[in-house]
């Protein structure tokens, strides 16, 4: 079975996505999107999370639609009650806004990943000191690996530090992380590898916070993705208040990301207090942070990331010669 049809719609497996992601401009994707929403020619819906009957699961659905590109689509994402471990897959459709007709059907596991890392590289070219030297990084599992991709080459790092649980005892995993970078030096607690980093990027599957606000000796730039367990969230939430806020969508962001509703029922805070978002931050019109507190960028994950990088990937596959193109057979 090959990846790809060679009629619209294109129907995209996760080999096939495999295979085109290194040829994607996926920050280049985002901060075009993120353009287009600033400045009102985009549309990005609240995600909606839709039960299965005799709770048998769920899945979210993840909308967006862009104008000047012509596009409009959906991720959804299942999560399927088994005997076993359940199941968890995710599929985008992107449709056209002349004809209203699909353009293409493919597997997001991989895209979603690369996205999501793709957004918090966005907010740390945007928001991280120009001088930031000292990166750390909470996590070592794929989503972790992509966002060191994808940063490296946005400042001179001098330092790079990495803490998982079990990382030190795990050569196959330090040698994944050493494959994308060898200077990295694998750290055996978080404290090591959190203090004194001038970026500290939190890229767990935890409910509950992974970073101690008193390891952190200075001002510092701290992201997080979290996951989508009821409130997770990788911070303490009342650590908020005495932070520079930012987010990924500042309509939707805070009432999904777990800190900031506990921070808002229990702490005080307030999603007025949100300094800026990606859009906001891509098109200037918020400012940046001075650095004389913390920095914390929350990013949940939004259907227009989904369609852009859908997007691009359409793109990528239509300019690709003919006879690379195979039907499904």
């Amino acid at each position: 079975m090959t990846s790809l049809t060679t009629t619209p719609p294109l129907i995209v497996d996760e080999e096939g996505v495999r295979a085109a992601l290194a040829s994607l401009d996926v920050k280049g994707a985002l901060a075009r999107m993120f353009g287009f929403l600033a400045d009102g020619r985009a549309v990005q819906p609240p995600q909606t999370v839709t039960l299965f009957p005799d709770n048998a699961g769920d899945f979210i659905t993840y909308l967006g639609a862009m104008a000047d590109a012509g596009v409009f689509g959906a991720k959804l994402s299942p999560y399927i009650v088994t005997d076993g471990r359940p199941i968890v897959t995710a599929w985008t459709a992107l449709m056209s806004m002349e004809t209203g007709k699909p353009l293409l059907w493919c597997d997001a596991g991989l895209l979603t990943v690369e996205r999501t890392a793709g957004t918090t590289a966005l907010a740390v070219e945007h928001l991280a000191r120009a001088d930031a030297r000292r990166l750390a990084l909470i996590g070592a599992g794929p989503v972790a690996r992509a966002h060191l991709r994808h940063v490296l080459p946005l400042r001179d790092w001098g330092s790079v530090r990495v803490f998982s649980p079990g990382l030190a005892d795990s050569p196959a995993r330090q040698a994944a992380i050493a494959e994308i970078d060898a200077r990295a030096t694998i750290c055996e607690t978080v404290d090591d590898c959190a203090r004194g980093a001038d970026v500290v990027m939190l890229c767990t599957s935890s409910g509950a916070p992974v970073l101690p606000e008193g390891v952190l000796t200075q001002p510092a730039l701290v992201t997080s993705i979290s996951t989508n367990a009821p409130n997770a969230h990788e911070i303490d939430p009342a650590w908020l208040p005495r932070m520079d806020v930012y987010c990924d969508y500042r309509r939707t962001t805070p009432s999904s990301a777990g800190e900031m509703k506990l921070a808002a029922q229990h702490h005080g805070w307030s999603p007025d207090a949100v300094v800026g978002d990606l859009a906001e931050l891509v098109a200037g019109r918020c400012r940046e942070p001075a650095y004389d507190r913390h920095v914390f960028f929350r990013s949940i994950g939004l259907g227009l990331e989904d369609v852009a990088i859908a997007s691009e990937l359409h793109s990528y596959l239509r300019s690709m010669p003919c006879e690379r193109k195979t039907s499904r057979s």
